[in-house]
């Protein structure tokens, strides 16, 4: 079992790193294997709309970067962690281009996977960010998991999200319900859904 941490975040040790690494710490204590995938401080374009991942089913961006490679790890996971700083009350734009292409390319292969979001802020706009990132797992079918409060932490310079005893708790607590829904779903006693072919549709008649 294993999960896989985005950290979005350009600071590859601030306050985001503290909240995922806080979380992980007890996947790690429940045995299972964790990887965070640095990319908040990665050049990092948005998606073009070209359809070309669509096209081919690879599963893999048509811009050949850090995106597909984190695709590889996304699939082979578990579980999805994805943490973001607040930036102007959502999350920050490296993190978002990311986030469209790796989800636009392959989230057909996401389905049923865990997902949490851990977002990091200053002094407000995280429930924003939160939503943000949470919807990318809704129309992806994960399974999303909440803990005691909403999965952040306050923190303004490096570090400074470890006193903030309330946040590394509720980091904690995600991370148990993170490997318990991890280790439900691995006993798999019940059948997935049967998949139905996804019907698109606009409004223009």
């Amino acid at each position: 079992m294993k999960v896989v941490a985005i950290n979005g975040s350009p600071r590859e040790n601030g306050n985001t790193y503290q909240a995922l690494k806080a979380m992980l710490d007890e996947l790690n204590a429940e045995g299972i294997e964790t990887e965070i995938l640095q990319v908040g401080a990665k050049v990092i374009r948005g998606c073009i709309s070209c359809g070309t991942c669509r096209k081919t089913k690879s599963g893999h961006c048509a811009i050949n970067d850090y995106v597909n490679e984190a695709i590889d790890k996304m699939v082979e996971a578990d579980g999805i962690i994805v943490g973001s700083p607040v930036y102007y009350a959502g999350i920050n734009g490296t993190l978002k281009s990311f986030l469209d292409r790796a989800f636009y390319a392959s989230s057909s292969k996401f389905k049923y996977k865990v997902g949490a979001s851990v977002i990091a802020q200053r002094r407000a706009g995280a429930l924003p960010a939160f939503d943000q990132i949470n919807k990318y797992f809704a129309i992806s079918e994960m399974v999303t998991v909440g803990a005691s409060y909403w999965n952040m932490a306050f923190g303004a310079g490096e570090g400074e999200a470890l006193q903030d005893d309330e946040g590394m708790q509720n980091m904690r607590v995600l991370g148990k319900n993170v490997a318990w829904l991890i280790k439900t779903i691995k006993e798999g006693k019940v059948e997935k859904p049967e998949t139905e072919k996804k019907i698109k549709m606009n409004f223009i008649r």
